[in-house]
């Protein structure tokens, strides 16, 4: 492991070094200008800007932008389910019932609680951690109409890690190019403060504060006692506070296996990110001990590239590198007779999602 990490023994917990780092503060149209101009010079080189698309034949334009969860699930061989939450899928058309809602629930090997996340999302836009069958009820009403709703098994740990993958163009031989250890929002109680003065005084939890569409589950005025550590949301993206470190030093043989052995029993899966739950640090890079929440496809991002103690030249070349890999891959699949996405459809996926993002239940 890297030196002068503290990546603890079995909470996978990591010492914040800084509160954000410089790319986190960024305004986020400032870094998508290099990030654009890459990517057309890469279009340039590659002979369209769609390439990418054709890295995951089977998903929705490759997994850019408008893919389902559904689409990575439903193509998974008995390997990939082994490892992954279960889960069920919930069609929201309006005349969903209590009865019918627990036989579709009992289906797919789900109790409460459970948590309720849009089949087309992200960002952790629209996830809930539903406690009963009220809550569900409740999140259907809100949810949009005409649209499907993916309940899974509630997965308790407090590692979460994204785990990217990619598989060589040329030698086809599957890698993990990076590993980002996530962590949820949270503050740390001194026995005075309310748990709204301690999210007021903290530089990362406050942005939960900022978030319009996410609800903070944790009473703003109860008091926790000194040293008591709270967790602020389900989710631990960096909009509501969560905390990513780079976790490169995790990338081990075993881990490697395990993960490429998941995405070949996946539909030609050559690009993409698995967010995994895990118990300890030492099995997850033992390549065991893993659950899988979800996959992303080629609109992946480089999580780890927003670790604090990672310089802003050092974090645009991991992304940068990212990028120059998912043409190459792409390139190679239009090769072997795969077909990018055309331009307009993509925009009209891209539209799609970002008006269904803004119509989605708050996260918690």
């Amino acid at each position: 492991m890297a030196a002068g990490l503290d990546f603890g023994v079995d909470t996978g917990r990591l010492a914040v070094v800084r509160e954000c780092s410089v790319l986190e503060r960024m305004p986020k149209w400032l870094i998508c200008v290099p990030l654009v101009v890459q990517w057309l010079w890469l279009s340039l080189r590659y002979g369209g800007t769609t390439v990418p698309s054709a890295a995951n034949p089977h998903l929705t334009s490759g997994g850019l932008v408008g893919e389902g969860k559904l689409e990575y699930f439903r193509g998974m061989g008995p390997l990939a389910r082994s490892v992954t939450a279960d889960y069920c899928a919930v069609f929201n058309d309006g005349t969903a019932t209590e009865d019918s809602l627990r036989h579709t629930m009992a289906n797919g090997g789900l109790a409460f609680p459970v948590v309720a996340k849009p089949d087309l999302g992200l960002c952790g836009y629209g996830v809930r951690l539903l406690p009963d069958m009220a809550a569900l009820l409740a999140y259907l009403v809100v949810f949009p109409r005409g649209e499907t709703v993916v309940l899974q098994r509630y997965l308790p740990q407090e590692g979460e890690a994204g785990i990217f993958y990619a598989r060589d163009p040329d030698t086809g031989k599957g890698r993990i190019i990076g590993l980002a250890l996530r962590y949820f929002p949270r503050v740390t109680g001194d026995g005075r403060s309310t748990v709204a003065q301690l999210v007021a005084a903290d530089v990362r939890a406050r942005r939960i504060a900022r978030s319009p569409r996410h609800e903070c589950s944790v009473p703003p005025d109860s008091v926790p006692a000194a040293g008591q550590q709270v967790r602020l949301a389900t989710i631990g993206s960096t909009r509501v506070g969560g905390l990513y470190r780079d976790g490169a030093a995790l990338i081990t043989p075993e881990l490697v296996r395990a993960i490429d052995a998941i995405a070949r029993d996946m539909p030609d899966f050559r690009f993409g990110r698995f967010d995994v739950r895990y118990q300890s640090l030492r099995e997850l890079g033992a390549g065991r001990g893993f659950t899988i929440m979800e996959i992303n496809g080629a609109g992946s991002e480089a999580i780890e590239a927003w670790d604090p103690d990672t310089g802003v030249v050092q974090g645009f070349r991991m992304v940068f590198a990212k990028q120059r890999l998912l043409f190459a891959i792409g390139a190679a699949q239009r090769k072997a007779g795969v077909r990018p996405i055309g331009l307009l459809a993509l925009a009209r996926l891209n539209r799609r999602q970002n008006r269904l993002v803004d119509r989605y239940p708050p996260s918690n």
